[in-house]
């Protein structure tokens, strides 16, 4: 019997799941809107709410407790900032998750998981942060023409 066993296994040892969960939630904290399998976000949604409601609450423990957990000083930093900011009148349902067809290559049930009240520039600002640092950088190593 599966009395009080919680959680999926999604065919993963414990320390994969547990390093593909951070990874996820550090994902979805940046972008604010991740695009992954059903099953996935149906479990990384309570994680993520979790650390919400840490980032909430504030303080140095809680500040130590989501580190461990997200292992990304960056994504901490925002989680105990503006995301605090940002959520500190609503009373849980910070996340929500939206069904997306189907995978081609295996039919898998694909969803897109995604904070509630999200800002659109922050879908894939690092990405284009480091695009224009990269442009920048080549920019100034080309010769002067004349």
């Amino acid at each position: 019997m599966r009395h009080g066993m919680a959680g999926r296994k999604l065919n993963r040892t414990k320390s994969h799941r547990k390093a593909m969960f951070s990874a996820m939630m550090v994902a979805l904290l940046t972008h604010e809107q991740i695009r992954t399998t059903l099953p996935k976000a149906k479990e990384i949604r309570p994680l993520t709410e979790h650390m919400i409601t840490l980032g909430k609450k504030g303080g140095l423990a809680n500040r130590r407790r989501a580190l461990s957990d997200l292992r990304d000083e960056g994504v901490v930093a925002k989680l105990f900032g503006p995301l605090a900011e940002r959520y500190k009148a609503r009373a849980g349902g910070y996340t929500r998750i939206l069904k997306a067809g189907i995978r081609y290559g295996d039919a898998a049930p694909m969803a897109i998981i995604e904070l509630v009240d999200r800002d659109p520039e922050a879908k894939g600002a690092p990405d284009r942060a480091r695009l224009a640092a990269a442009a920048k950088a080549t920019e100034g190593d080309k010769p002067a023409e004349g």
